[in-house]
């Protein structure tokens, strides 16, 4: 009776170490060298039983790959990225990074809380852009794996007092979760300890056809917006939250891309050199709802977007401009790739009338997005 209790220990055991072990392999850790300031920089692949991987570094919590399958089961890479950790410093492109503590532009790069005016690096023309000169896209983040059959990633990093101008100690939680239906869910969580600006967004450069195979002009979207943020010169919004409506903004029903992007009769195009441009949707609750949908006709790729967000920032790859080489030896020219940065309201800490991106001490911020995958055939 005790060697068969003892066997049965010993199964019991061996079972409980194969599941853990079989869990694992859903997710590999490999290192990508180290960067010039001596931070090591690893690489975490999720990969979920469907066969989609997705591939994060601690550097920037940025997605360096993304495959998903086209209309014949075939995977492709679809976000733009490089193999070097070090190119991921290019403060003009974010390829595939974390964006705080403020996505997007600050006039002149000045707000203020209380009367107190707060001062930020000025990185892109007079204003400053994506949290400035060392944004979260530049920092190292803490990463702890999440195991399981949809295994994700948790990542954390402290932003103290002052950086970058910012004020309050802030608490940044972002947790990449790869779900068995190819999508993938970021959470973001922050808490502070002073009244301070916070708006959080990942910059994922998408091409359905694949990273590296041209420009995408020719996809198809769609984004339930009936508003969009005009802007000025600077590209700040102007305040006017105009209709979409007989513009080359109305998403409402889907449009190819390209079909508008180079309308030189509309000056909010010609502002942008194209699409990058604040749409506000119609529905602006909190809660979580499918806000855009794509589809690259030749592989039958789609990809739809659900977010709590107000807002999305479609930028369609204007500032590309072929000195980027991706990782497949392609140099990534003007429009080879487009964001959807789920997110508030670009200059909201300037703009009253626009919703408050304010965190007081006690509250918690939190949103989430969703990119789930599919095929049509």
């Amino acid at each position: 009776m005790k060697k068969i209790l003892i066997l049965a220990l010993a199964i019991s055991i061996w079972s409980c170490n194969n599941t853990k072990k079989e869990e694992s392999m859903n997710i590999k850790v490999e290192e990508m060298g180290a960067l010039a300031s001596g931070d090591s920089v690893k690489l975490y692949t999720l990969k979920n039983a469907a066969g989609m991987e997705v591939a994060i570094m601690n550097l920037g919590g940025t997605i360096v790959k993304w495959t998903a399958p086209d209309k014949d089961g075939v995977y492709a890479d679809i976000t733009l990225g490089s193999n070097n950790p070090e190119d991921y410093f290019d403060n003009t492109k974010y390829l595939g990074a974390l964006i705080g503590r403020f996505g997007n532009r600050i006039a002149k790069g000045k707000f203020s809380i209380d009367g107190q005016e707060y001062t930020l690096a000025i990185n892109n023309g007079p204003n400053a852009l994506h949290g400035g000169l060392k944004g979260f896209n530049a920092v190292i983040w803490d990463v702890t794996p999440i195991e399981g059959a949809e295994p994700g990633l948790k990542l954390t990093y402290v932003s103290k007092d002052g950086e970058e101008g910012y004020p309050g100690t802030l608490n940044v939680e972002v947790v990449y979760l790869l779900k068995a239906d190819n999508s993938l869910s970021i959470t973001y969580t922050a808490t502070t300890d002073k009244k301070t600006v916070v708006n959080l967004t990942n910059h994922a450069y998408f091409n359905l056809k694949g990273e590296g195979k041209g420009d995408i002009l020719d996809h198809e979207i769609s984004i339930k917006a009936d508003k969009f943020l005009p802007t000025d010169e600077g590209l700040i919004p102007t305040g006017e939250l105009k209709s979409v409506v007989g513009t080359p903004f109305d998403f409402l029903s889907s449009h190819v891309i390209g079909e508008r992007i180079n309308d030189t009769t509309d000056i909010d195009i010609l502002r942008g050199g194209g699409y990058d441009h604040c749409w506000i949707f119609g529905d602006s609750s909190n809660t979580l709802k499918s806000v855009a949908f794509v589809l690259e006709p030749a592989s039958g790729r789609t990809m739809e977007v659900f977010t709590t967000e107000p807002a999305v920032q479609f930028y369609t790859g204007n500032f590309l401009n072929g000195k980027a080489t991706g990782k497949s030896g392609v140099r990534y020219d003007k429009r080879f790739g487009f964001c959807l940065e789920t997110q508030h309201y670009p200059d909201a800490p300037n703009q009253a009338a626009f919703p408050s991106t304010i965190l007081l001490p006690g509250e918690t911020y939190k949103t989430t997005t969703v990119y789930k995958f599919g095929v049509k055939k």
